[in-house]
């Protein structure tokens, strides 16, 4: 597929995105909290709708996280914009080389994704950061019709068990590939899905993570450096 027709399609696939209402408990939580707001950001208008995807089409690194956050992602209408998570990875993937700068603010703040596109398994703010296995399973088929759509991956980093699950099973599913029992998660794993693509797990940076020293800068920045290795041997 050409790189236009494949911007079409990706950006088709983020408009229905950007509709859904399957959720109840979802729809309401992520407008509640954009009516509601925090005190910090109460003259803000908030995004309050399903978060969607981004980055570049041609991506050979595709990052799966959890969910937007509600003052992060839910309120600035791009995925980990805007919050603690976002201050981390956009960091990560600038020293990587992956993005055209360190930190994230707002949509339009001229951040510019080299290489890397980012998804999630949820993409609307759940009520504690916790989607229920229904919900996962309401997004299922975006994360399954982009995993179809972006041809050109050869890494990809799941953030957190959640995500490296989801990337696990909707790659097997996209592919037909049957592996047998579930892979264990733990920061630093590497698993080669097929040949030429690598399956890569990482602690979230949330601040559970960080804030306790479970997951160091050191540690995150040395899994986007090991994925531009495996990007540059592909």
């Amino acid at each position: 597929m050409k790189t236009v027709q494949l911007r079409e399609q990706i950006a088709l696939l983020q408009n229905e995105l950007v509709q859904c209402r399957r959720c109840a408990r979802l729809v309401k939580w992520r407008e509640q909290v954009a009516r509601e707001k925090v005190r910090r950001f109460a003259e803000e208008e908030y995004w309050g709708r399903p978060v969607p995807s981004f980055g570049d089409p041609n991506a050979r690194l595709l990052i799966v996280g959890l969910a937007p956050a509600a003052h992060g992602g839910n309120r600035t209408g791009r995925i980990f914009t805007g919050d603690r998570s976002g201050d981390w990875l956009f960091r990560a993937l600038h020293k990587a080389g992956f993005a055209n700068q360190p930190s994230s603010q707002h949509r339009e703040d001229g951040l510019r994704l080299k290489d890397c596109y980012i998804t999630a398994t949820c993409h609307c703010a759940p009520p504690e950061n916790k989607p229920t296995r229904e919900e996962m399973r309401n997004c299922r088929p975006f994360l399954l019709r982009e995993m179809e759509l972006l041809k050109r991956v050869r890494v990809i980093v799941a953030l957190g068990k959640i995500g490296f699950e989801a990337a696990f099973t909707v790659f097997a599913e996209v592919y037909g590939k049957e592996y047998g029992a579930k892979p264990k998660f733990k920061h630093g794993v590497e698993l080669q899905l097929v040949q030429g693509v690598m399956l890569l797990g990482s602690f979230h940076p949330s601040q559970q993570n960080t804030f306790t020293g479970r997951l160091t800068e050191a540690m995150f920045d040395g899994i986007f450096r090991r994925a531009r290795q495996l990007i540059s041997k592909s």
